[in-house]
């Protein structure tokens, strides 16, 4: 009898486990999936680093010119970190382990037991993959070809902008001096403000502190129906810079929160060889972009 008890104990743990895996994978990919979606345009440590009130007002391109020379700086990025994912009906926490080179690529490993991936995405220049371990399954697409799925085109910049708290213009890779103009600029109080619009009528509100560190990134669309907002917060140093060990990420529907996700970084090393590549095993089936999305939004139904 106790071995048969023993038996159904192991089966429920392990449906449960499953569950929780299936909810973990979904509930990941559908933000981080949202987020790409919404960003589509034409992430050893010592001492806390406070926020600086605003000062005197600056010239428009020293302000500018000073936030550069603020931002972090790294060849290549690695942490772990902790996410806290809230979703409506679900609340999850894993490990995501975080790889960056830069300008080239960056990588997203989901390992919520034991150091085991489950979930894996590769951001590279021209290029997004997705592994999905439990089903078996990957997308891999370039994001011309996702021109023909989604009406927008992507800027892998702009997302590594805001995984490294940079500030960033929308559908380049850089900030020449020739392209201060681009931004407004409000400079006062405990806070400067710095905006931009896109090609597409997406206006992206970026605020700084006095030292002109990136505090938040704000993205909302023409008609103010979606959002995302990114904040940094808990700056610390790293490699004898400032850097947000706290994001907090939010997505917005009609002012209304439609999920969001905390990192939670710890263990950032720069400047040393970083390897990224994702070899998918012959047996992982193939799908669209679509059916990804498609089968994830199913999943939540």
């Amino acid at each position: 009898m106790n071995k048969f008890i023993l038996l159904a104990t192991r089966r429920t743990q392990n449906a449960e486990r499953d569950k929780y895996l299936f909810v973990l994978r979904s509930a990941f990919c559908v933000l981080m999936l949202s987020m790409f979606c919404m960003l589509m345009a034409g992430c050893k440590t010592t001492g806390k680093v406070g926020m600086v009130e605003t000062g005197a007002a600056k010239a428009h391109a020293d302000f500018f010119d000073s936030m550069k020379e603020q931002a972090f700086q790294y060849r290549t990025f690695s942490a772990r970190t902790n996410v806290d994912l809230n979703i409506p009906g679900n609340s999850l926490s894993s490990r995501v382990d975080l790889k960056m080179v830069r300008d080239s690529a960056f990588q997203l490993s989901v390992q919520p037991f034991l150091g085991l991936e489950v979930f894996r995405i590769e951001f590279n220049v021209d290029s997004v993959k997705v592994i999905d371990r439990m089903n078996k399954r990957y997308v891999a697409e370039s994001y011309a070809r996702l021109k023909g799925t989604l009406p927008i085109a992507f800027n892998f910049y702009n997302l590594q902008a805001l995984f490294t708290n940079h500030l960033f213009i929308p559908g380049e890779q850089s900030i020449p001096a020739s392209q201060y103009k681009r931004f407004s600029l409000k400079q006062g109080g405990s806070a400067a403000e710095i905006r931009i619009k896109d090609a597409m009528g997406l206006l992206y509100t970026f605020t700084a502190d006095g030292e002109e560190k990136l505090w938040s990134t704000y993205v909302t669309d023409k008609s103010e129906q979606y959002a995302l907002q990114w904040i940094y917060s808990d700056f610390r140093l790293a490699d004898n810079q400032p850097f947000p060990m706290l994001m907090d990420i939010e997505l917005f529907n009609e002012g209304t929160s439609a999920g969001g996700m905390k990192l939670h970084f710890s263990k950032i090393q720069t400047n040393i060889p970083v390897k990224i590549e994702s070899n998918i095993p012959d047996k992982y089936k193939r799908i669209t972009f679509a059916e990804m999305i498609k089968g994830l939004s199913g999943s939540k139904k």
